[in-house]
Order: C-alpha cells, then sequence, then structure tokens
C-alpha cells in the first residue's frame, strides 16, 4: 500500500507559493510597515495586551493550516494498494486435528505435537491463498470449528483460540472423519482432501474410523493420515481448560502406527509416519506437492480516494479559528 496525489504539479505548485508568500511577507513587513507612537508625549507607551503575539500567532498558525490543507485536498490524495483476483478455484482441505491431552507431549525439538501442527497448517495456509480450508477438532467427540474459507484470519483466529483437552481425554477419529466428508460431498473443487493429525487410537464415539474413512473414496476425496510423535515415555506440559490445573510429568506414549495405517488404507489414502519435528514438516512439504491446485491469477490496482480526510480536518481549523478570532478576542479587550 503507497500514498499518492492525482495532481501533484497542483500540490508542487501550491507549496511554491505558499513558500513565495511566506518570504515575501517577512522582507516587505518592516519595509512598508508605519510605526505610531501611542500614549501621551513624555509618559509611559502604549504596550499591548500581554499574550496576544501568542494569540495572533495561534489564529494565523490554524488558518495557514486550514488552508494548505485544503490545497492537499484539491491535489487528489489517493491511496493505492494491489488486489490479488482468482481466476480459478484451488482445493477444499479440511483438516481433523486431535487435541486431546497426549498432543501436549514434548517430542517435536522441545516443542509439543499441538503448537507444531498448528504452526504448520498456518505455514500450508499461507502458502496455498487459492485453497479453501476448513477446521475439524477431535476429542470424545468431534466438533466443525470452521468450514472450508479463504478467509484465513478466521482460520488462524480460530486456531490460536484452539486448546489441547477442549473437548475432553478422548480421541473420536470416526467422527473426525466422517464430519470432514459431510462438509466435502457437495464441493466441485477440482482436489477435495481431508488431511488427519493425531496420535492416538480410536477410543471414543459411537463410529468406527474405517468406517468413515471408507466414505471418503465414494466421494472422490483424499485421504492423509499424519502419525505425530513416537512411542516411549515422553514429558507432557499442559493446562486443563476446565479446571485451568497445570498437568505435566511423563506420559507413556503408546503410539500405534498401524491402527492409523490400516485407516489410511481403508480410505485409500496414505499414512505419514511423523515421529520428529523434521518429519512432521516433511510431511506437510509432501501433501503439498501431492494437492497442488496450479491457480491462474490477476493483480488489480486499487486506486481509492483519501481528499475527505484533509477537508474534513481543515473545516475544522477553519472553524475553530473563527471561533477564537469572535469570541476569544473579547478578552483581551
Amino acid at each position: 500500500m503507497s500514498l499518492g496525489f492525482e495532481y501533484p504539479c497542483l500540490l508542487m505548485g501550491t507549496a511554491l507559493a505558499l513558500l513565495v508568500c511566506a518570504v515575501g511577507s517577512r522582507f516587505f513587513r518592516d519595509r512598508y510597515r508605519v510605526r505610531i507612537p501611542l500614549g501621551p508625549p513624555g509618559g509611559v507607551p502604549f504596550q499591548p495586551p500581554q499574550g496576544l503575539r501568542w494569540f495572533t500567532r495561534l489564529l494565523r498558525g490554524l488558518e495557514c493550516v486550514g488552508i494548505s490543507l485544503l490545497f492537499i485536498a484539491a491535489a487528489g490524495p489517493v491511496r493505492i494498494s494491489t488486489e490479488t483476483v482468482w481466476l480459478n478455484r484451488g482445493a477444499d482441505i479440511i483438516f481433523v486435528v486431535d487435541v486431546s491431552p497426549s498432543m501436549a507431549a514434548r517430542d517435536m525439538e522441545n516443542q509439543n505435537r499441538f503448537d507444531t501442527a498448528r504452526e504448520l497448517i498456518r505455514a500450508f495456509a499461507l502458502s496455498r491463498p487459492a485453497d479453501a480450508l476448513g477446521l475439524v477438532a477431535v476429542g470424545n467427540d468431534a466438533a466443525l470449528l470452521l468450514p472450508p474459507t479463504i478467509d484465513r484470519r478466521s482460520l488462524f483466529a480460530r486456531l490460536e483460540t484452539l486448546h489441547i483437552g477442549e473437548l475432553g481425554d478422548g480421541t473420536a477419529l470416526g467422527m473426525g472423519l466422517a464430519l470432514g466428508a459431510l462438509h466435502l460431498k457437495d464441493s466441485a473443487a477440482p482436489r477435495k482432501s481431508v488431511i488427519l493429525i493425531t496420535d492416538g487410537e480410536n477410543n471414543a464415539g459411537n463410529l468406527h474410523p474405517e468406517t468413515a474413512a471408507a466414505l471418503l473414496p465414494e466421494q472422490a476425496v483424499s485421504l492423509w493420515v499424519i502419525g505425530v510423535g513416537s512411542g516411549g515415555e515422553v514429558p507432557i506440559d499442559y493446562v486443563d481448560p476446565f479446571t485451568k490445573v497445570r498437568r505435566s510429568g511423563a506420559f507413556d506414549s503408546r503410539f500405534d502406527p498401524e491402527t492409523l495405517k490400516a485407516i489410511a488404507q481403508k480410505g485409500e489414502g496414505v499414512y505419514i509416519g511423523a515421529p520428529t519435528a523434521a518429519a512432521f514438516t516433511q510431511a506437510f512439504t509432501r501433501i503439498h506437492e501431492a494437492e497442488l491446485v496450479i491457480g491462474r491469477q490477476e493483480t488489480h490496482l486499487k486506486v481509492q480516494g483519501q481528499e475527505k480526510y484533509p477537508i474534513i480536518v481543515a473545516l475544522g481549523c477553519l472553524g475553530l479559528g473563527g471561533l477564537i478570532r469572535r469570541y476569544g478576542g473579547r478578552s483581551w479587550v
């Protein structure tokens, strides 16, 4: 975004004229001034009220500022920005994110699994502005947090307010996959995908994840399953969103990749293991390359007039100067 003027020559001419007037008035002021002494001969000369000089300077300053702003408004100030318009539709992608307490395990280069997933989703969203991205959270149940949208502010805001454990301690993977399938069923996007990010096995909900995964190929939706973390004891640290109690210690991670591989196979999808932060990043890179939709775009120049702002300020300065001249001068009489 930048600022400019439609008639810059008018602005420069006005500035030059004001400069000439200012210099000329200072140069000729004393040359043609007639001094008339006031007061009785030999007595104390007339003294203007104390502070009158500052009073007149204030009036002149307000009037000069007001007139200058009117000339600036006449020069046509504009705000210039560019706007990208996509000429074709991108992919529709729904992230199904596990928010059970085990996602607080800190085995992603001293960061927990959940925060790493959020960062990678943000980076993925910024790299694919034409795609509509949605968000489903999985705990004891599953909830659609955001339907597929290109509004990145809404996506980032919802990611920011999402907390570990806000849907309970369970992991209803089947419900999460079913929600993803439901909200992509009528999509006309050239590519449709569900990306499941989890570190656990299905232990909640009334729908088996393999049954839900089988719905996706019928709707031409591709499935990606990212298994985050590894087995063994892992440090864990998070704040329970309901009790506000901090929970920390060692977590016995019973990561079962075979269950997740079976879900991916049932949905004719791909399973990717992500035991480290680097592997997690590579998983997103692989998905980005596989689900890429070549976008066509145009860049439009957007010009918005800004003359109302200097006009408002100018009228305020001139109006205030007029009020001071009319009523404020009485205090000097």
